[in-house]
This record gives C-alpha cells, sequence and structure tokens, in this order.
C-alpha cells in the first residue's frame, strides 16, 4: 500500500504497509517500564459478586480492569494541560496526527552530576532539519529501556536552552526515549516542558511531547513520516503509539 504524500511543496512516497512502531507496551506486571515511583501497572479480570472476567474461569468473555498511570508506565502523548492549572486535553489539542520527522540519536553528555542534551549537540545533528516532529534516540539503545525501572536514577534530560532551540526550529511534536524531557528532581522547575509550551508567553496549545518511546537500532537517522495517535482520554497525557514510515527514495 504505497501513497505519494505532498508537504510544503515537495513530494514523498512511502508504503504505509511497512510501519515503525516506537511505542512500548504495557503489560501488567513487573516488566512493564516504570518510572515516577509508582506501582507496576495492573491488567487483572474484573470481579463483581461470584463473577471473575476470565474464560479460564467460567466467564463467556475474558474481562480486564487496567490500572495504569500514563506519564509513569509506558509511552504517552502529553500537552500543556500537564503543566498548567487551567485543564487542557490532549484529545482536544491534538487536532493532527500525520507529520513529517526527523529521527536523530545522541549521546548524552556529562555535566556535573547529570547526563544531558545539549544546545549544541542539537545544532551539530539538526543542521539540515526539515519537518514537524523530532524523534531523539539516546545512547546507549539498549532493550531494557523498554523494562527499565527509573525511578530515583536521575534519567539524562534535555537543557533548557536545547528545548528553547528546538522551538526556534519549529518543533511542534517532539518524542523522546526517556521518562521525561526534564530531570528526574529538579524542585518542580520543569524548564524544559515551560520551555517547549512557552508558558510566559503565547501558550503551543498545539505542540506535544511524547515520552518512553523506543526507536529500534535497525530505524536509520533521517526523515520519516510519524503517524501520532493517542488514546482519546480527556486528560493532559493519553497512551500513544506513535508510527513512523520510511520515506523512499
Amino acid at each position: 500500500m504505497k501513497a505519494i504524500i505532498t508537504h510544503k511543496k515537495e513530494s514523498y512516497s512511502i508504503d504505509l504497509s511497512k510501519p515503525l512502531d516506537i511505542s512500548i507496551p504495557l503489560r501488567g506486571d513487573t516488566t512493564n517500564v516504570n518510572a515516577w515511583y509508582t506501582e507496576p501497572p495492573k491488567i487483572t479480570p474484573h470481579t463483581e459478586g461470584e463473577f471473575v472476567g476470565k474464560v479460564t474461569e467460567g466467564a463467556s468473555t475474558n474481562f480486564n480492569d487496567i490500572w495504569f498511570n500514563p506519564h509513569a508506565h509506558g509511552t504517552h502523548t502529553e500537552c500543556v494541560g500537564h503543566i498548567t492549572e487551567e485543564f487542557h486535553s490532549v484529545n482536544k489539542n491534538l487536532k493532527k496526527y500525520f507529520f513529517l520527522a526527523s529521527v536523530i540519536t545522541i549521546a548524552p553528555e556529562k555535566k556535573q552530576e547529570d547526563f544531558v542534551i545539549s544546545k549544541k549537540q542539537l545544532q551539530y545533528a539538526l543542521k539540515n532539519f526539515v519537518g514537524d516532529a523530532l524523534v531523539i534516540r539516546t545512547l546507549p539503545n539498549l532493550k531494557d529501556k523498554m523494562s527499565r525501572k527509573y525511578s530515583n536514577s536521575n534519567p539524562p534530560y534535555l537543557l533548557e536552552d536545547a528545548v528553547n532551540y528546538l522551538v526556534e526550529l519549529g518543533v511542534e511534536h517532539l518524542l523522546v526515549d526517556l521518562p521525561s524531557i526534564d530531570k528526574e528532581k529538579d524542585d518542580g522547575e520543569l524548564l524544559g516542558h515551560n520551555a517547549f509550551w512557552n508558558t510566559t508567553g503565547t501558550l503551543r496549545k498545539q505542540a506535544t511531547i511524547t515520552e518512553f518511546v523506543f526507536v529500534g537500532n535497525a530505524i536509520k537517522d533521517g526523515l520519516y513520516f510519524l503517524n501520532l495517535q493517542v488514546a482519546p482520554f480527556e486528560n493532559d497525557a493519553s497512551p500513544s503509539r506513535p508510527v513512523l514510515y520510511k520515506i523512499k527514495e
């Protein structure tokens, strides 16, 4: 299933039958990725009286209850409502789902006790940036990112001037393989989030941040089309399934 897409007067060819899923699936056990000091997600049969929603327990259907936190338990997309007093729903603010996206790989650099992504690194990696979305894969890129326990681990993050640079470039949708674009413990400053959504000026309500993606090593750096779909939750964040499509030469 091939498609020709015209974007800003340029034509691109993609094969819709060859999606590259960069989401992390949610599992209801301790093998699930986890952050922000939460318990593992739970997927369990619904019970009510003598009823147990499981075919092997005599029910006609499998009927599970699911408990999870979108920010802590897997790939999710968030909007400015994540950090504002006023309620904003990602389901309402994300109104388009298909974007031209660049994928880059960066090894966070040491800064005192932290590992960070700096403006200088982004300037080098994005010399010829085009598109609406940016996917950042960090090194080392191991499969344990899909089950890692991030709480109290001080993961890498983006410096404030790095995020400001992305805004200047016109990045509206930022995707990272980290639990947050900000430092784990920053006394609530959230410098990167505030910079990305421009909370001191006109809010960038259309802009989104997607965290906890996993970009497999077989996916090369370069230009792709991104399909960014979220579950229709009226919440500041929602589980999401970002899918890349390789542009054919």
